[in-house]
Parts: C-alpha cells; structure tokens; sequence
C-alpha cells in the first residue's frame, strides 16, 4: 500500500498532482519545451514516471494542465490590478504595467513556445480563450475611453505589450519599458 503524505487519499492526489505542475512549470522555464518530459517532470516531483500516468497520459496533457494552473492565475492578479485602479487612464496603466511585470518571469516565458508544440487543438483553442480572457480589461478600458474600432486598436495596444514584454524578458529594466511603453500607448490613444 503507498504511503499518502496528506489526511485523506483526495488531498494527497491533489498535492501530487499541483507538485507534477509546478515540477513541469519549472522545466519549462528552465529546459525549454523540449524539457518537459513525463520522466522529467516525474523525476523533478519526486515520483517515478509510471505514477506521473496516474495523472497525466501524455506530455501535452501535461501541457495542457500547467496552462490551466498558470495563466488563470495571472489573468486573476491582472483584473485585481486592474480593477483596484481609478480611472479608465489609471486602468490602463494597471493593465500594461501588471502584463509587464509578468513579463520576466521564465514559466510566462515559456508558455510562449506552447504555440508552436504539437498540442490537441482543443487545448490550443484553450490557449486562445484564455489569452481572449487575459485582454478583457484592456477591452473594458478601450470602450470606455471611446476608441474608434475597439477591437483594433485592443490589437495595436496588445502588439505593443507583447513587443515591451519581449525587451523585459531579453534583460530591458522593466521600469524603463513600462514608461516607454505607457508614453507610446497613451500618445496613440490621447489619453
């Protein structure tokens, strides 16, 4: 009989399986998509590879599972930023600033590459929901102040993010990119 580490059978299932996330959260960051193996993974919680099946059948399900436990999270601190902001200026400087800080972080990094992993289209079509959620503030903010073709320029404005996003992760100061970045969104915007 295995030895459970948790006051009931669920909660040791559950710890298991948030370890196996974290573990493969930390490959990516650290190895790259090409890291993230369910012998690796495994080896990195401590469980041996047959017991990671008892969780996840196949690396992109693996995948899959860390996008689910990632960017929730993050999409859940942005809208805090977000919404603890007064004006619909303010907000969005809460927006770009909170996406930015994001921005360095190795594990937000490497969810990058997932676009370009062999995963099941319907965990890619998550992946887009997901980013969908992840630009509703800026959506709200947008219609808010008024912008001409929302939809657009929620377009042009994430471009510009992304842009920023990917200077902090190459070693720009973050502070540096966010005020550039927040001058150029809001002499496009006139905000």
């Amino acid at each position: 009989m295995p030895k459970i580490d948790a006051p009931t059978v669920a909660e040791h299932h559950s710890r298991r399986r948030q370890a196996l996330l974290s573990a493969a959260a930390t490959l990516l960051a650290d190895k790259g998509l090409d890291g993230v193996t369910l012998a690796a993974v495994g080896a990195a919680a401590g469980l041996a590879r047959s017991s990671v099946y008892q969780y996840f059948d196949s690396t992109p399900a693996l995948l899959a599972a860390v996008v689910e436990d990632v960017i929730p999270r993050e999409i859940a601190r942005l809208n805090l930023a977000v919404t603890a902001a007064g004006s619909p200026a303010e907000r969005l400087d809460a927006f770009v600033r909170a996406t930015l800080e994001t921005a360095g972080d190795p594990t937000h990094t490497s969810l990058g590459a997932l676009g370009h992993a062999a995963l099941p289209p319907e965990c890619m079509a998550r992946i887009h929901e997901l980013h969908d959620e992840q630009r509703a503030p800026l959506r709200g903010v947008v219609a808010e102040l008024g912008q001409p073709d929302p939809e657009l320029t929620v377009q042009l404005v994430m471009g510009m993010v992304a842009a920023a996003a990917r200077a902090v992760a190459d070693g720009q100061p973050l502070e540096r990119v966010v005020d550039r970045t927040l001058a150029l969104v809001h002499a496009g915007l006139g905000v």
